[in-house]
């Protein structure tokens, strides 16, 4: 049963338009993630979901429901917020109850449904504490816990993480990944971390002016990338992208020169029709690509310039000959010093070929 679907759905502030005739489907019970660069429109679509934002064109549907028109309050979405946004003066439980409280629910089940989200989040020794006395990541998951005792349909986050720590946001992370699989709730995420959406998500929606690049899985989206946009921005570091001509192609294949790597032309698997002399992109992952050389692979000479060392993983940036950054990843070699002249092979069956408008050539 589909939880969201949105059908054509834009927004606009007057002239400017915003989000672009958006077709999303997000199954019940799924964790979704909204994610692209600040200013990319991911959470003003959040705010369209949630009906804080009226919608412009299309239509909303939550649970097969219309709620294109529907105030927020009547909608069956919770959503928590980048700020915690909680009354200091109230206690943990307070903060819980207080939506219940409102509409006069009965002591008894404010008390049952409060227990027992605090239970979900470790919060039970907490309930008499103020906000002061908490931590970043035990005040989130009270703003979380209110969300919960409402029982909504859906669940909305807004950069929850983005004022914690990067340790605390780790944790994180894992807290609500696992509130996820014990609720078993339908859960919209907005982040312009793409680290946090391959950890947490089971569908990506890459976001770009407003437009959504890709939908699919973590893996899909890394592996399969539609476009250069997806291709650099899923992925941690990105993908390298180097300039090229194409030399030849048949109905299966294109040959193709790196600029970087004059007369040294390979095949890239591709049906895309591109004439001979066109201009493309070569991407290849960081992971493809080692120090030295390789039986079958693509030779490319290139300047060692700095190494981020994470332990039994570094990652090389180089220079190329024609001014190219590259990042390598580098597990147990020998790593090279700056300004030292380098050469490298790219994994020939690893290769993506983008057109100049950064379409993928498949």
């Amino acid at each position: 049963m589909s939880g969201i679907k949105l059908t054509g759905v834009s927004k606009s502030f007057g002239a400017m338009k915003v989000i672009h005739d958006v077709d999303i489907e997000i199954e019940q019970g799924e964790f979704a993630v909204f994610v692209g660069p600040s200013g990319c429109g991911k959470s003003t679509l959040l705010r369209m979901i949630a009906g804080l934002e009226e919608t412009t064109g299309g239509e909303i549907r939550i649970e097969a429901e219309d709620v294109t028109r529907k105030e927020a309050s009547k909608r069956g979405v919770a959503m928590v917020f980048q700020s915690y946004a909680l009354y200091p003066h109230l206690s943990v439980f307070d903060n819980m109850a207080f939506s219940l409280s409102i509409a006069r629910r009965p002591k008894a089940e404010i008390e049952t449904k409060v227990k027992a989200a605090a239970e979900i989040l470790r919060l039970t020794d907490y309930l008499s504490h103020k906000p002061s006395q908490l931590s970043g990541g035990q005040r989130q998951r009270v703003a979380i816990g209110r969300a919960i005792v409402r029982e909504p349909r859906v669940f909305l986050f807004d950069e929850p993480l983005s004022n914690l720590d990067a340790e605390l946001r780790v944790k994180m992370r894992m807290e609500i990944a696992r509130l996820h699989r014990q609720i078993g709730a339908t859960m919209i995420y907005v982040t312009h971390d793409q680290v946090e959406a391959m950890t947490l998500a089971d569908k990506i929606v890459v976001l770009k002016s407003g437009v959504v690049q890709q939908v699919g899985a973590p893996l899909e989206l890394y592996r399969n990338p539609d476009n250069m946009f997806v291709a650099g921005f899923i992925g941690s570091p990105g993908m390298n992208f180097l300039k090229g001509r194409v030399t030849g192609s048949d109905a299966t294949r294109l040959a193709v020169e790196l600029n970087d790597a004059p007369g040294a032309a390979f095949d890239i698997n591709s049906t895309a029709r591109v004439p001979v002399g066109s201009q493309i992109f070569v991407g290849v992952r960081p992971e493809h690509v080692t120090l030295g050389d390789r039986e079958g692979g693509v030779p490319l000479k290139a300047r060692a310039e700095f190494i981020e060392e994470l332990g039994g993983t570094g990652y090389l940036h180089v220079l190329t000959a024609t001014g190219g950054e590259m990042t390598v990843e580098c597990r147990g070699e020998e790593r090279p010093h700056p300004k030292q002249e380098v050469r490298l092979s790219l994994d020939l069956g690893s290769l993506f070929a983008f057109d100049e408008q950064g379409r993928r050539l498949r």
